[in-house]
């Protein structure tokens, strides 16, 4: 079970649609610590992959300007009820985290 990752896929109608809620700070490197005045270091979610079965259907490129605990969805189809959802990402500090749903 991820610590940082909850998801929901559900298909209707041939489409399943991807709901993805990722706990992670998306810092962009140019706030400072309120407390020490020290400038916070860049740490975000640099890619983030989605597969369906083993089969990639969304590879996303992110940067510092996506917001802190960033929500993703998206629609694809292909996909039956029990079927293999994946989700996972890489920031730029070589954190990781993924998980793994079936398909409702």
């Amino acid at each position: 079970m991820s610590d940082s990752i909850k998801v929901r896929a559900k298909v209707t109608g041939g489409v399943t649609e991807v709901k993805a809620l990722i706990n992670h700070s998306m810092e962009t490197g140019q706030r400072k610590d309120a407390k020490t005045g020290q400038i916070v270091p860049a740490h975000f979610i640099q890619e983030i992959t989605c597969s369906h079965n083993g089969e990639n259907v969304l590879t996303a490129q992110w940067g510092v300007a996506i917001s802190k605990n960033p929500y993703l969805s998206f629609k694809f189809s292909g996909a039956k009820a029990g079927d293999t959802l994946k989700v996972s990402w890489v920031d730029n500090k070589g954190e990781t985290d993924s998980v793994e749903t079936q398909i409702s």
